[in-house]
């Protein structure tokens, strides 16, 4: 993913909780309770995102297609490592602090299953973008140790390059693919926010954070102010993919 297409942030000094390490920060259990809740849906997350490129990859038009897929499904793998080795050095368990998520994780992917190899590419990079802009927004809040993980796991695997030249190419070669591209675009934006609301609403010390309730969370405009900038994002994802929004 290049700069340009990541919302942006605010880059005021940290204050709060956000200019503190984790071993300050996790002495409010509020906050440590939000902060697996994150982690295990992050980690749950790069899971269901290797093994879906993974099953991408069955569907590569070419040997170094499915090559490049598998290279991003390994890197995805290293980023629940990742994910699963920090909750065990916090003594939490991965598999518990996943379980919340799965549901509605597996539900969103089984709504939106990609019907040929370029929908699953638009998916990746609309869908799996959406989420990391989410999750960058929350970054911002969150201490010091746990802010460069979760920055450090939402790094982009070369999908987002990989997507924008083979969908191009794609389009090019049949401009008819274009309109039905963008429609499941769309589909996938509107799936994805809703998705993500569900989560955070069923996760009492998400939602906390979320609107303030913990430490430099958002307050509810603050939300609505998120939600735009991520919109906006998607907008200039389409326009890279050649897409109408």
């Amino acid at each position: 993913m290049t700069s340009s297409d990541k919302p942006e942030t605010a880059s005021a000094a940290p204050t709060g909780v956000a200019a503190q390490d984790w071993a300050q920060a996790a002495a409010d259990p509020h906050y440590r309770a939000a902060v697996v809740d994150l982690l295990g849906a992050l980690a749950y997350g790069e899971l269901a995102a290797f093994e879906r490129l993974a099953e991408d990859a069955k569907l590569a038009p070419s040997l170094a297609d499915k090559a490049e897929l598998a290279k991003m499904a390994s890197a995805e793998f290293h980023h629940f490592e990742r994910l699963r080795d920090r909750l065990a050095e916090i003594g939490e368990d991965a598999t518990q602090a996943m379980e919340p998520f799965v549901a509605a994780l597996d539900g969103f992917h089984r709504q939106t299953a990609p019907s040929d190899w370029l929908e699953g590419l638009v998916k990746a990079y609309v869908g799996d973008s959406i989420a990391s802009d989410f999750y960058r927004e929350v970054a911002a809040r969150l201490d010091s140790d746990t802010r460069e993980l979760v920055l450090a796991v939402l790094d982009d695997t070369g999908h987002a390059g990989f997507a924008v030249e083979k969908v191009r190419a794609a389009i090019d070669a049949d401009p008819r693919v274009g309109g039905r591209l963008a429609l499941w675009a769309r589909r996938l934006m509107g799936e994805a926010l809703s998705q993500s609301q569900r989560v955070v609403a069923d996760r009492d010390a998400l939602s906390t954070m979320l609107v303030g309730g913990v430490a430099d969370g958002f307050d509810l405009a603050e939300v609505g102010r998120m939600f735009s900038r991520i919109t906006e994002a998607h907008t200039k994802r389409m326009a890279a993919l050649g897409l109408a929004a």
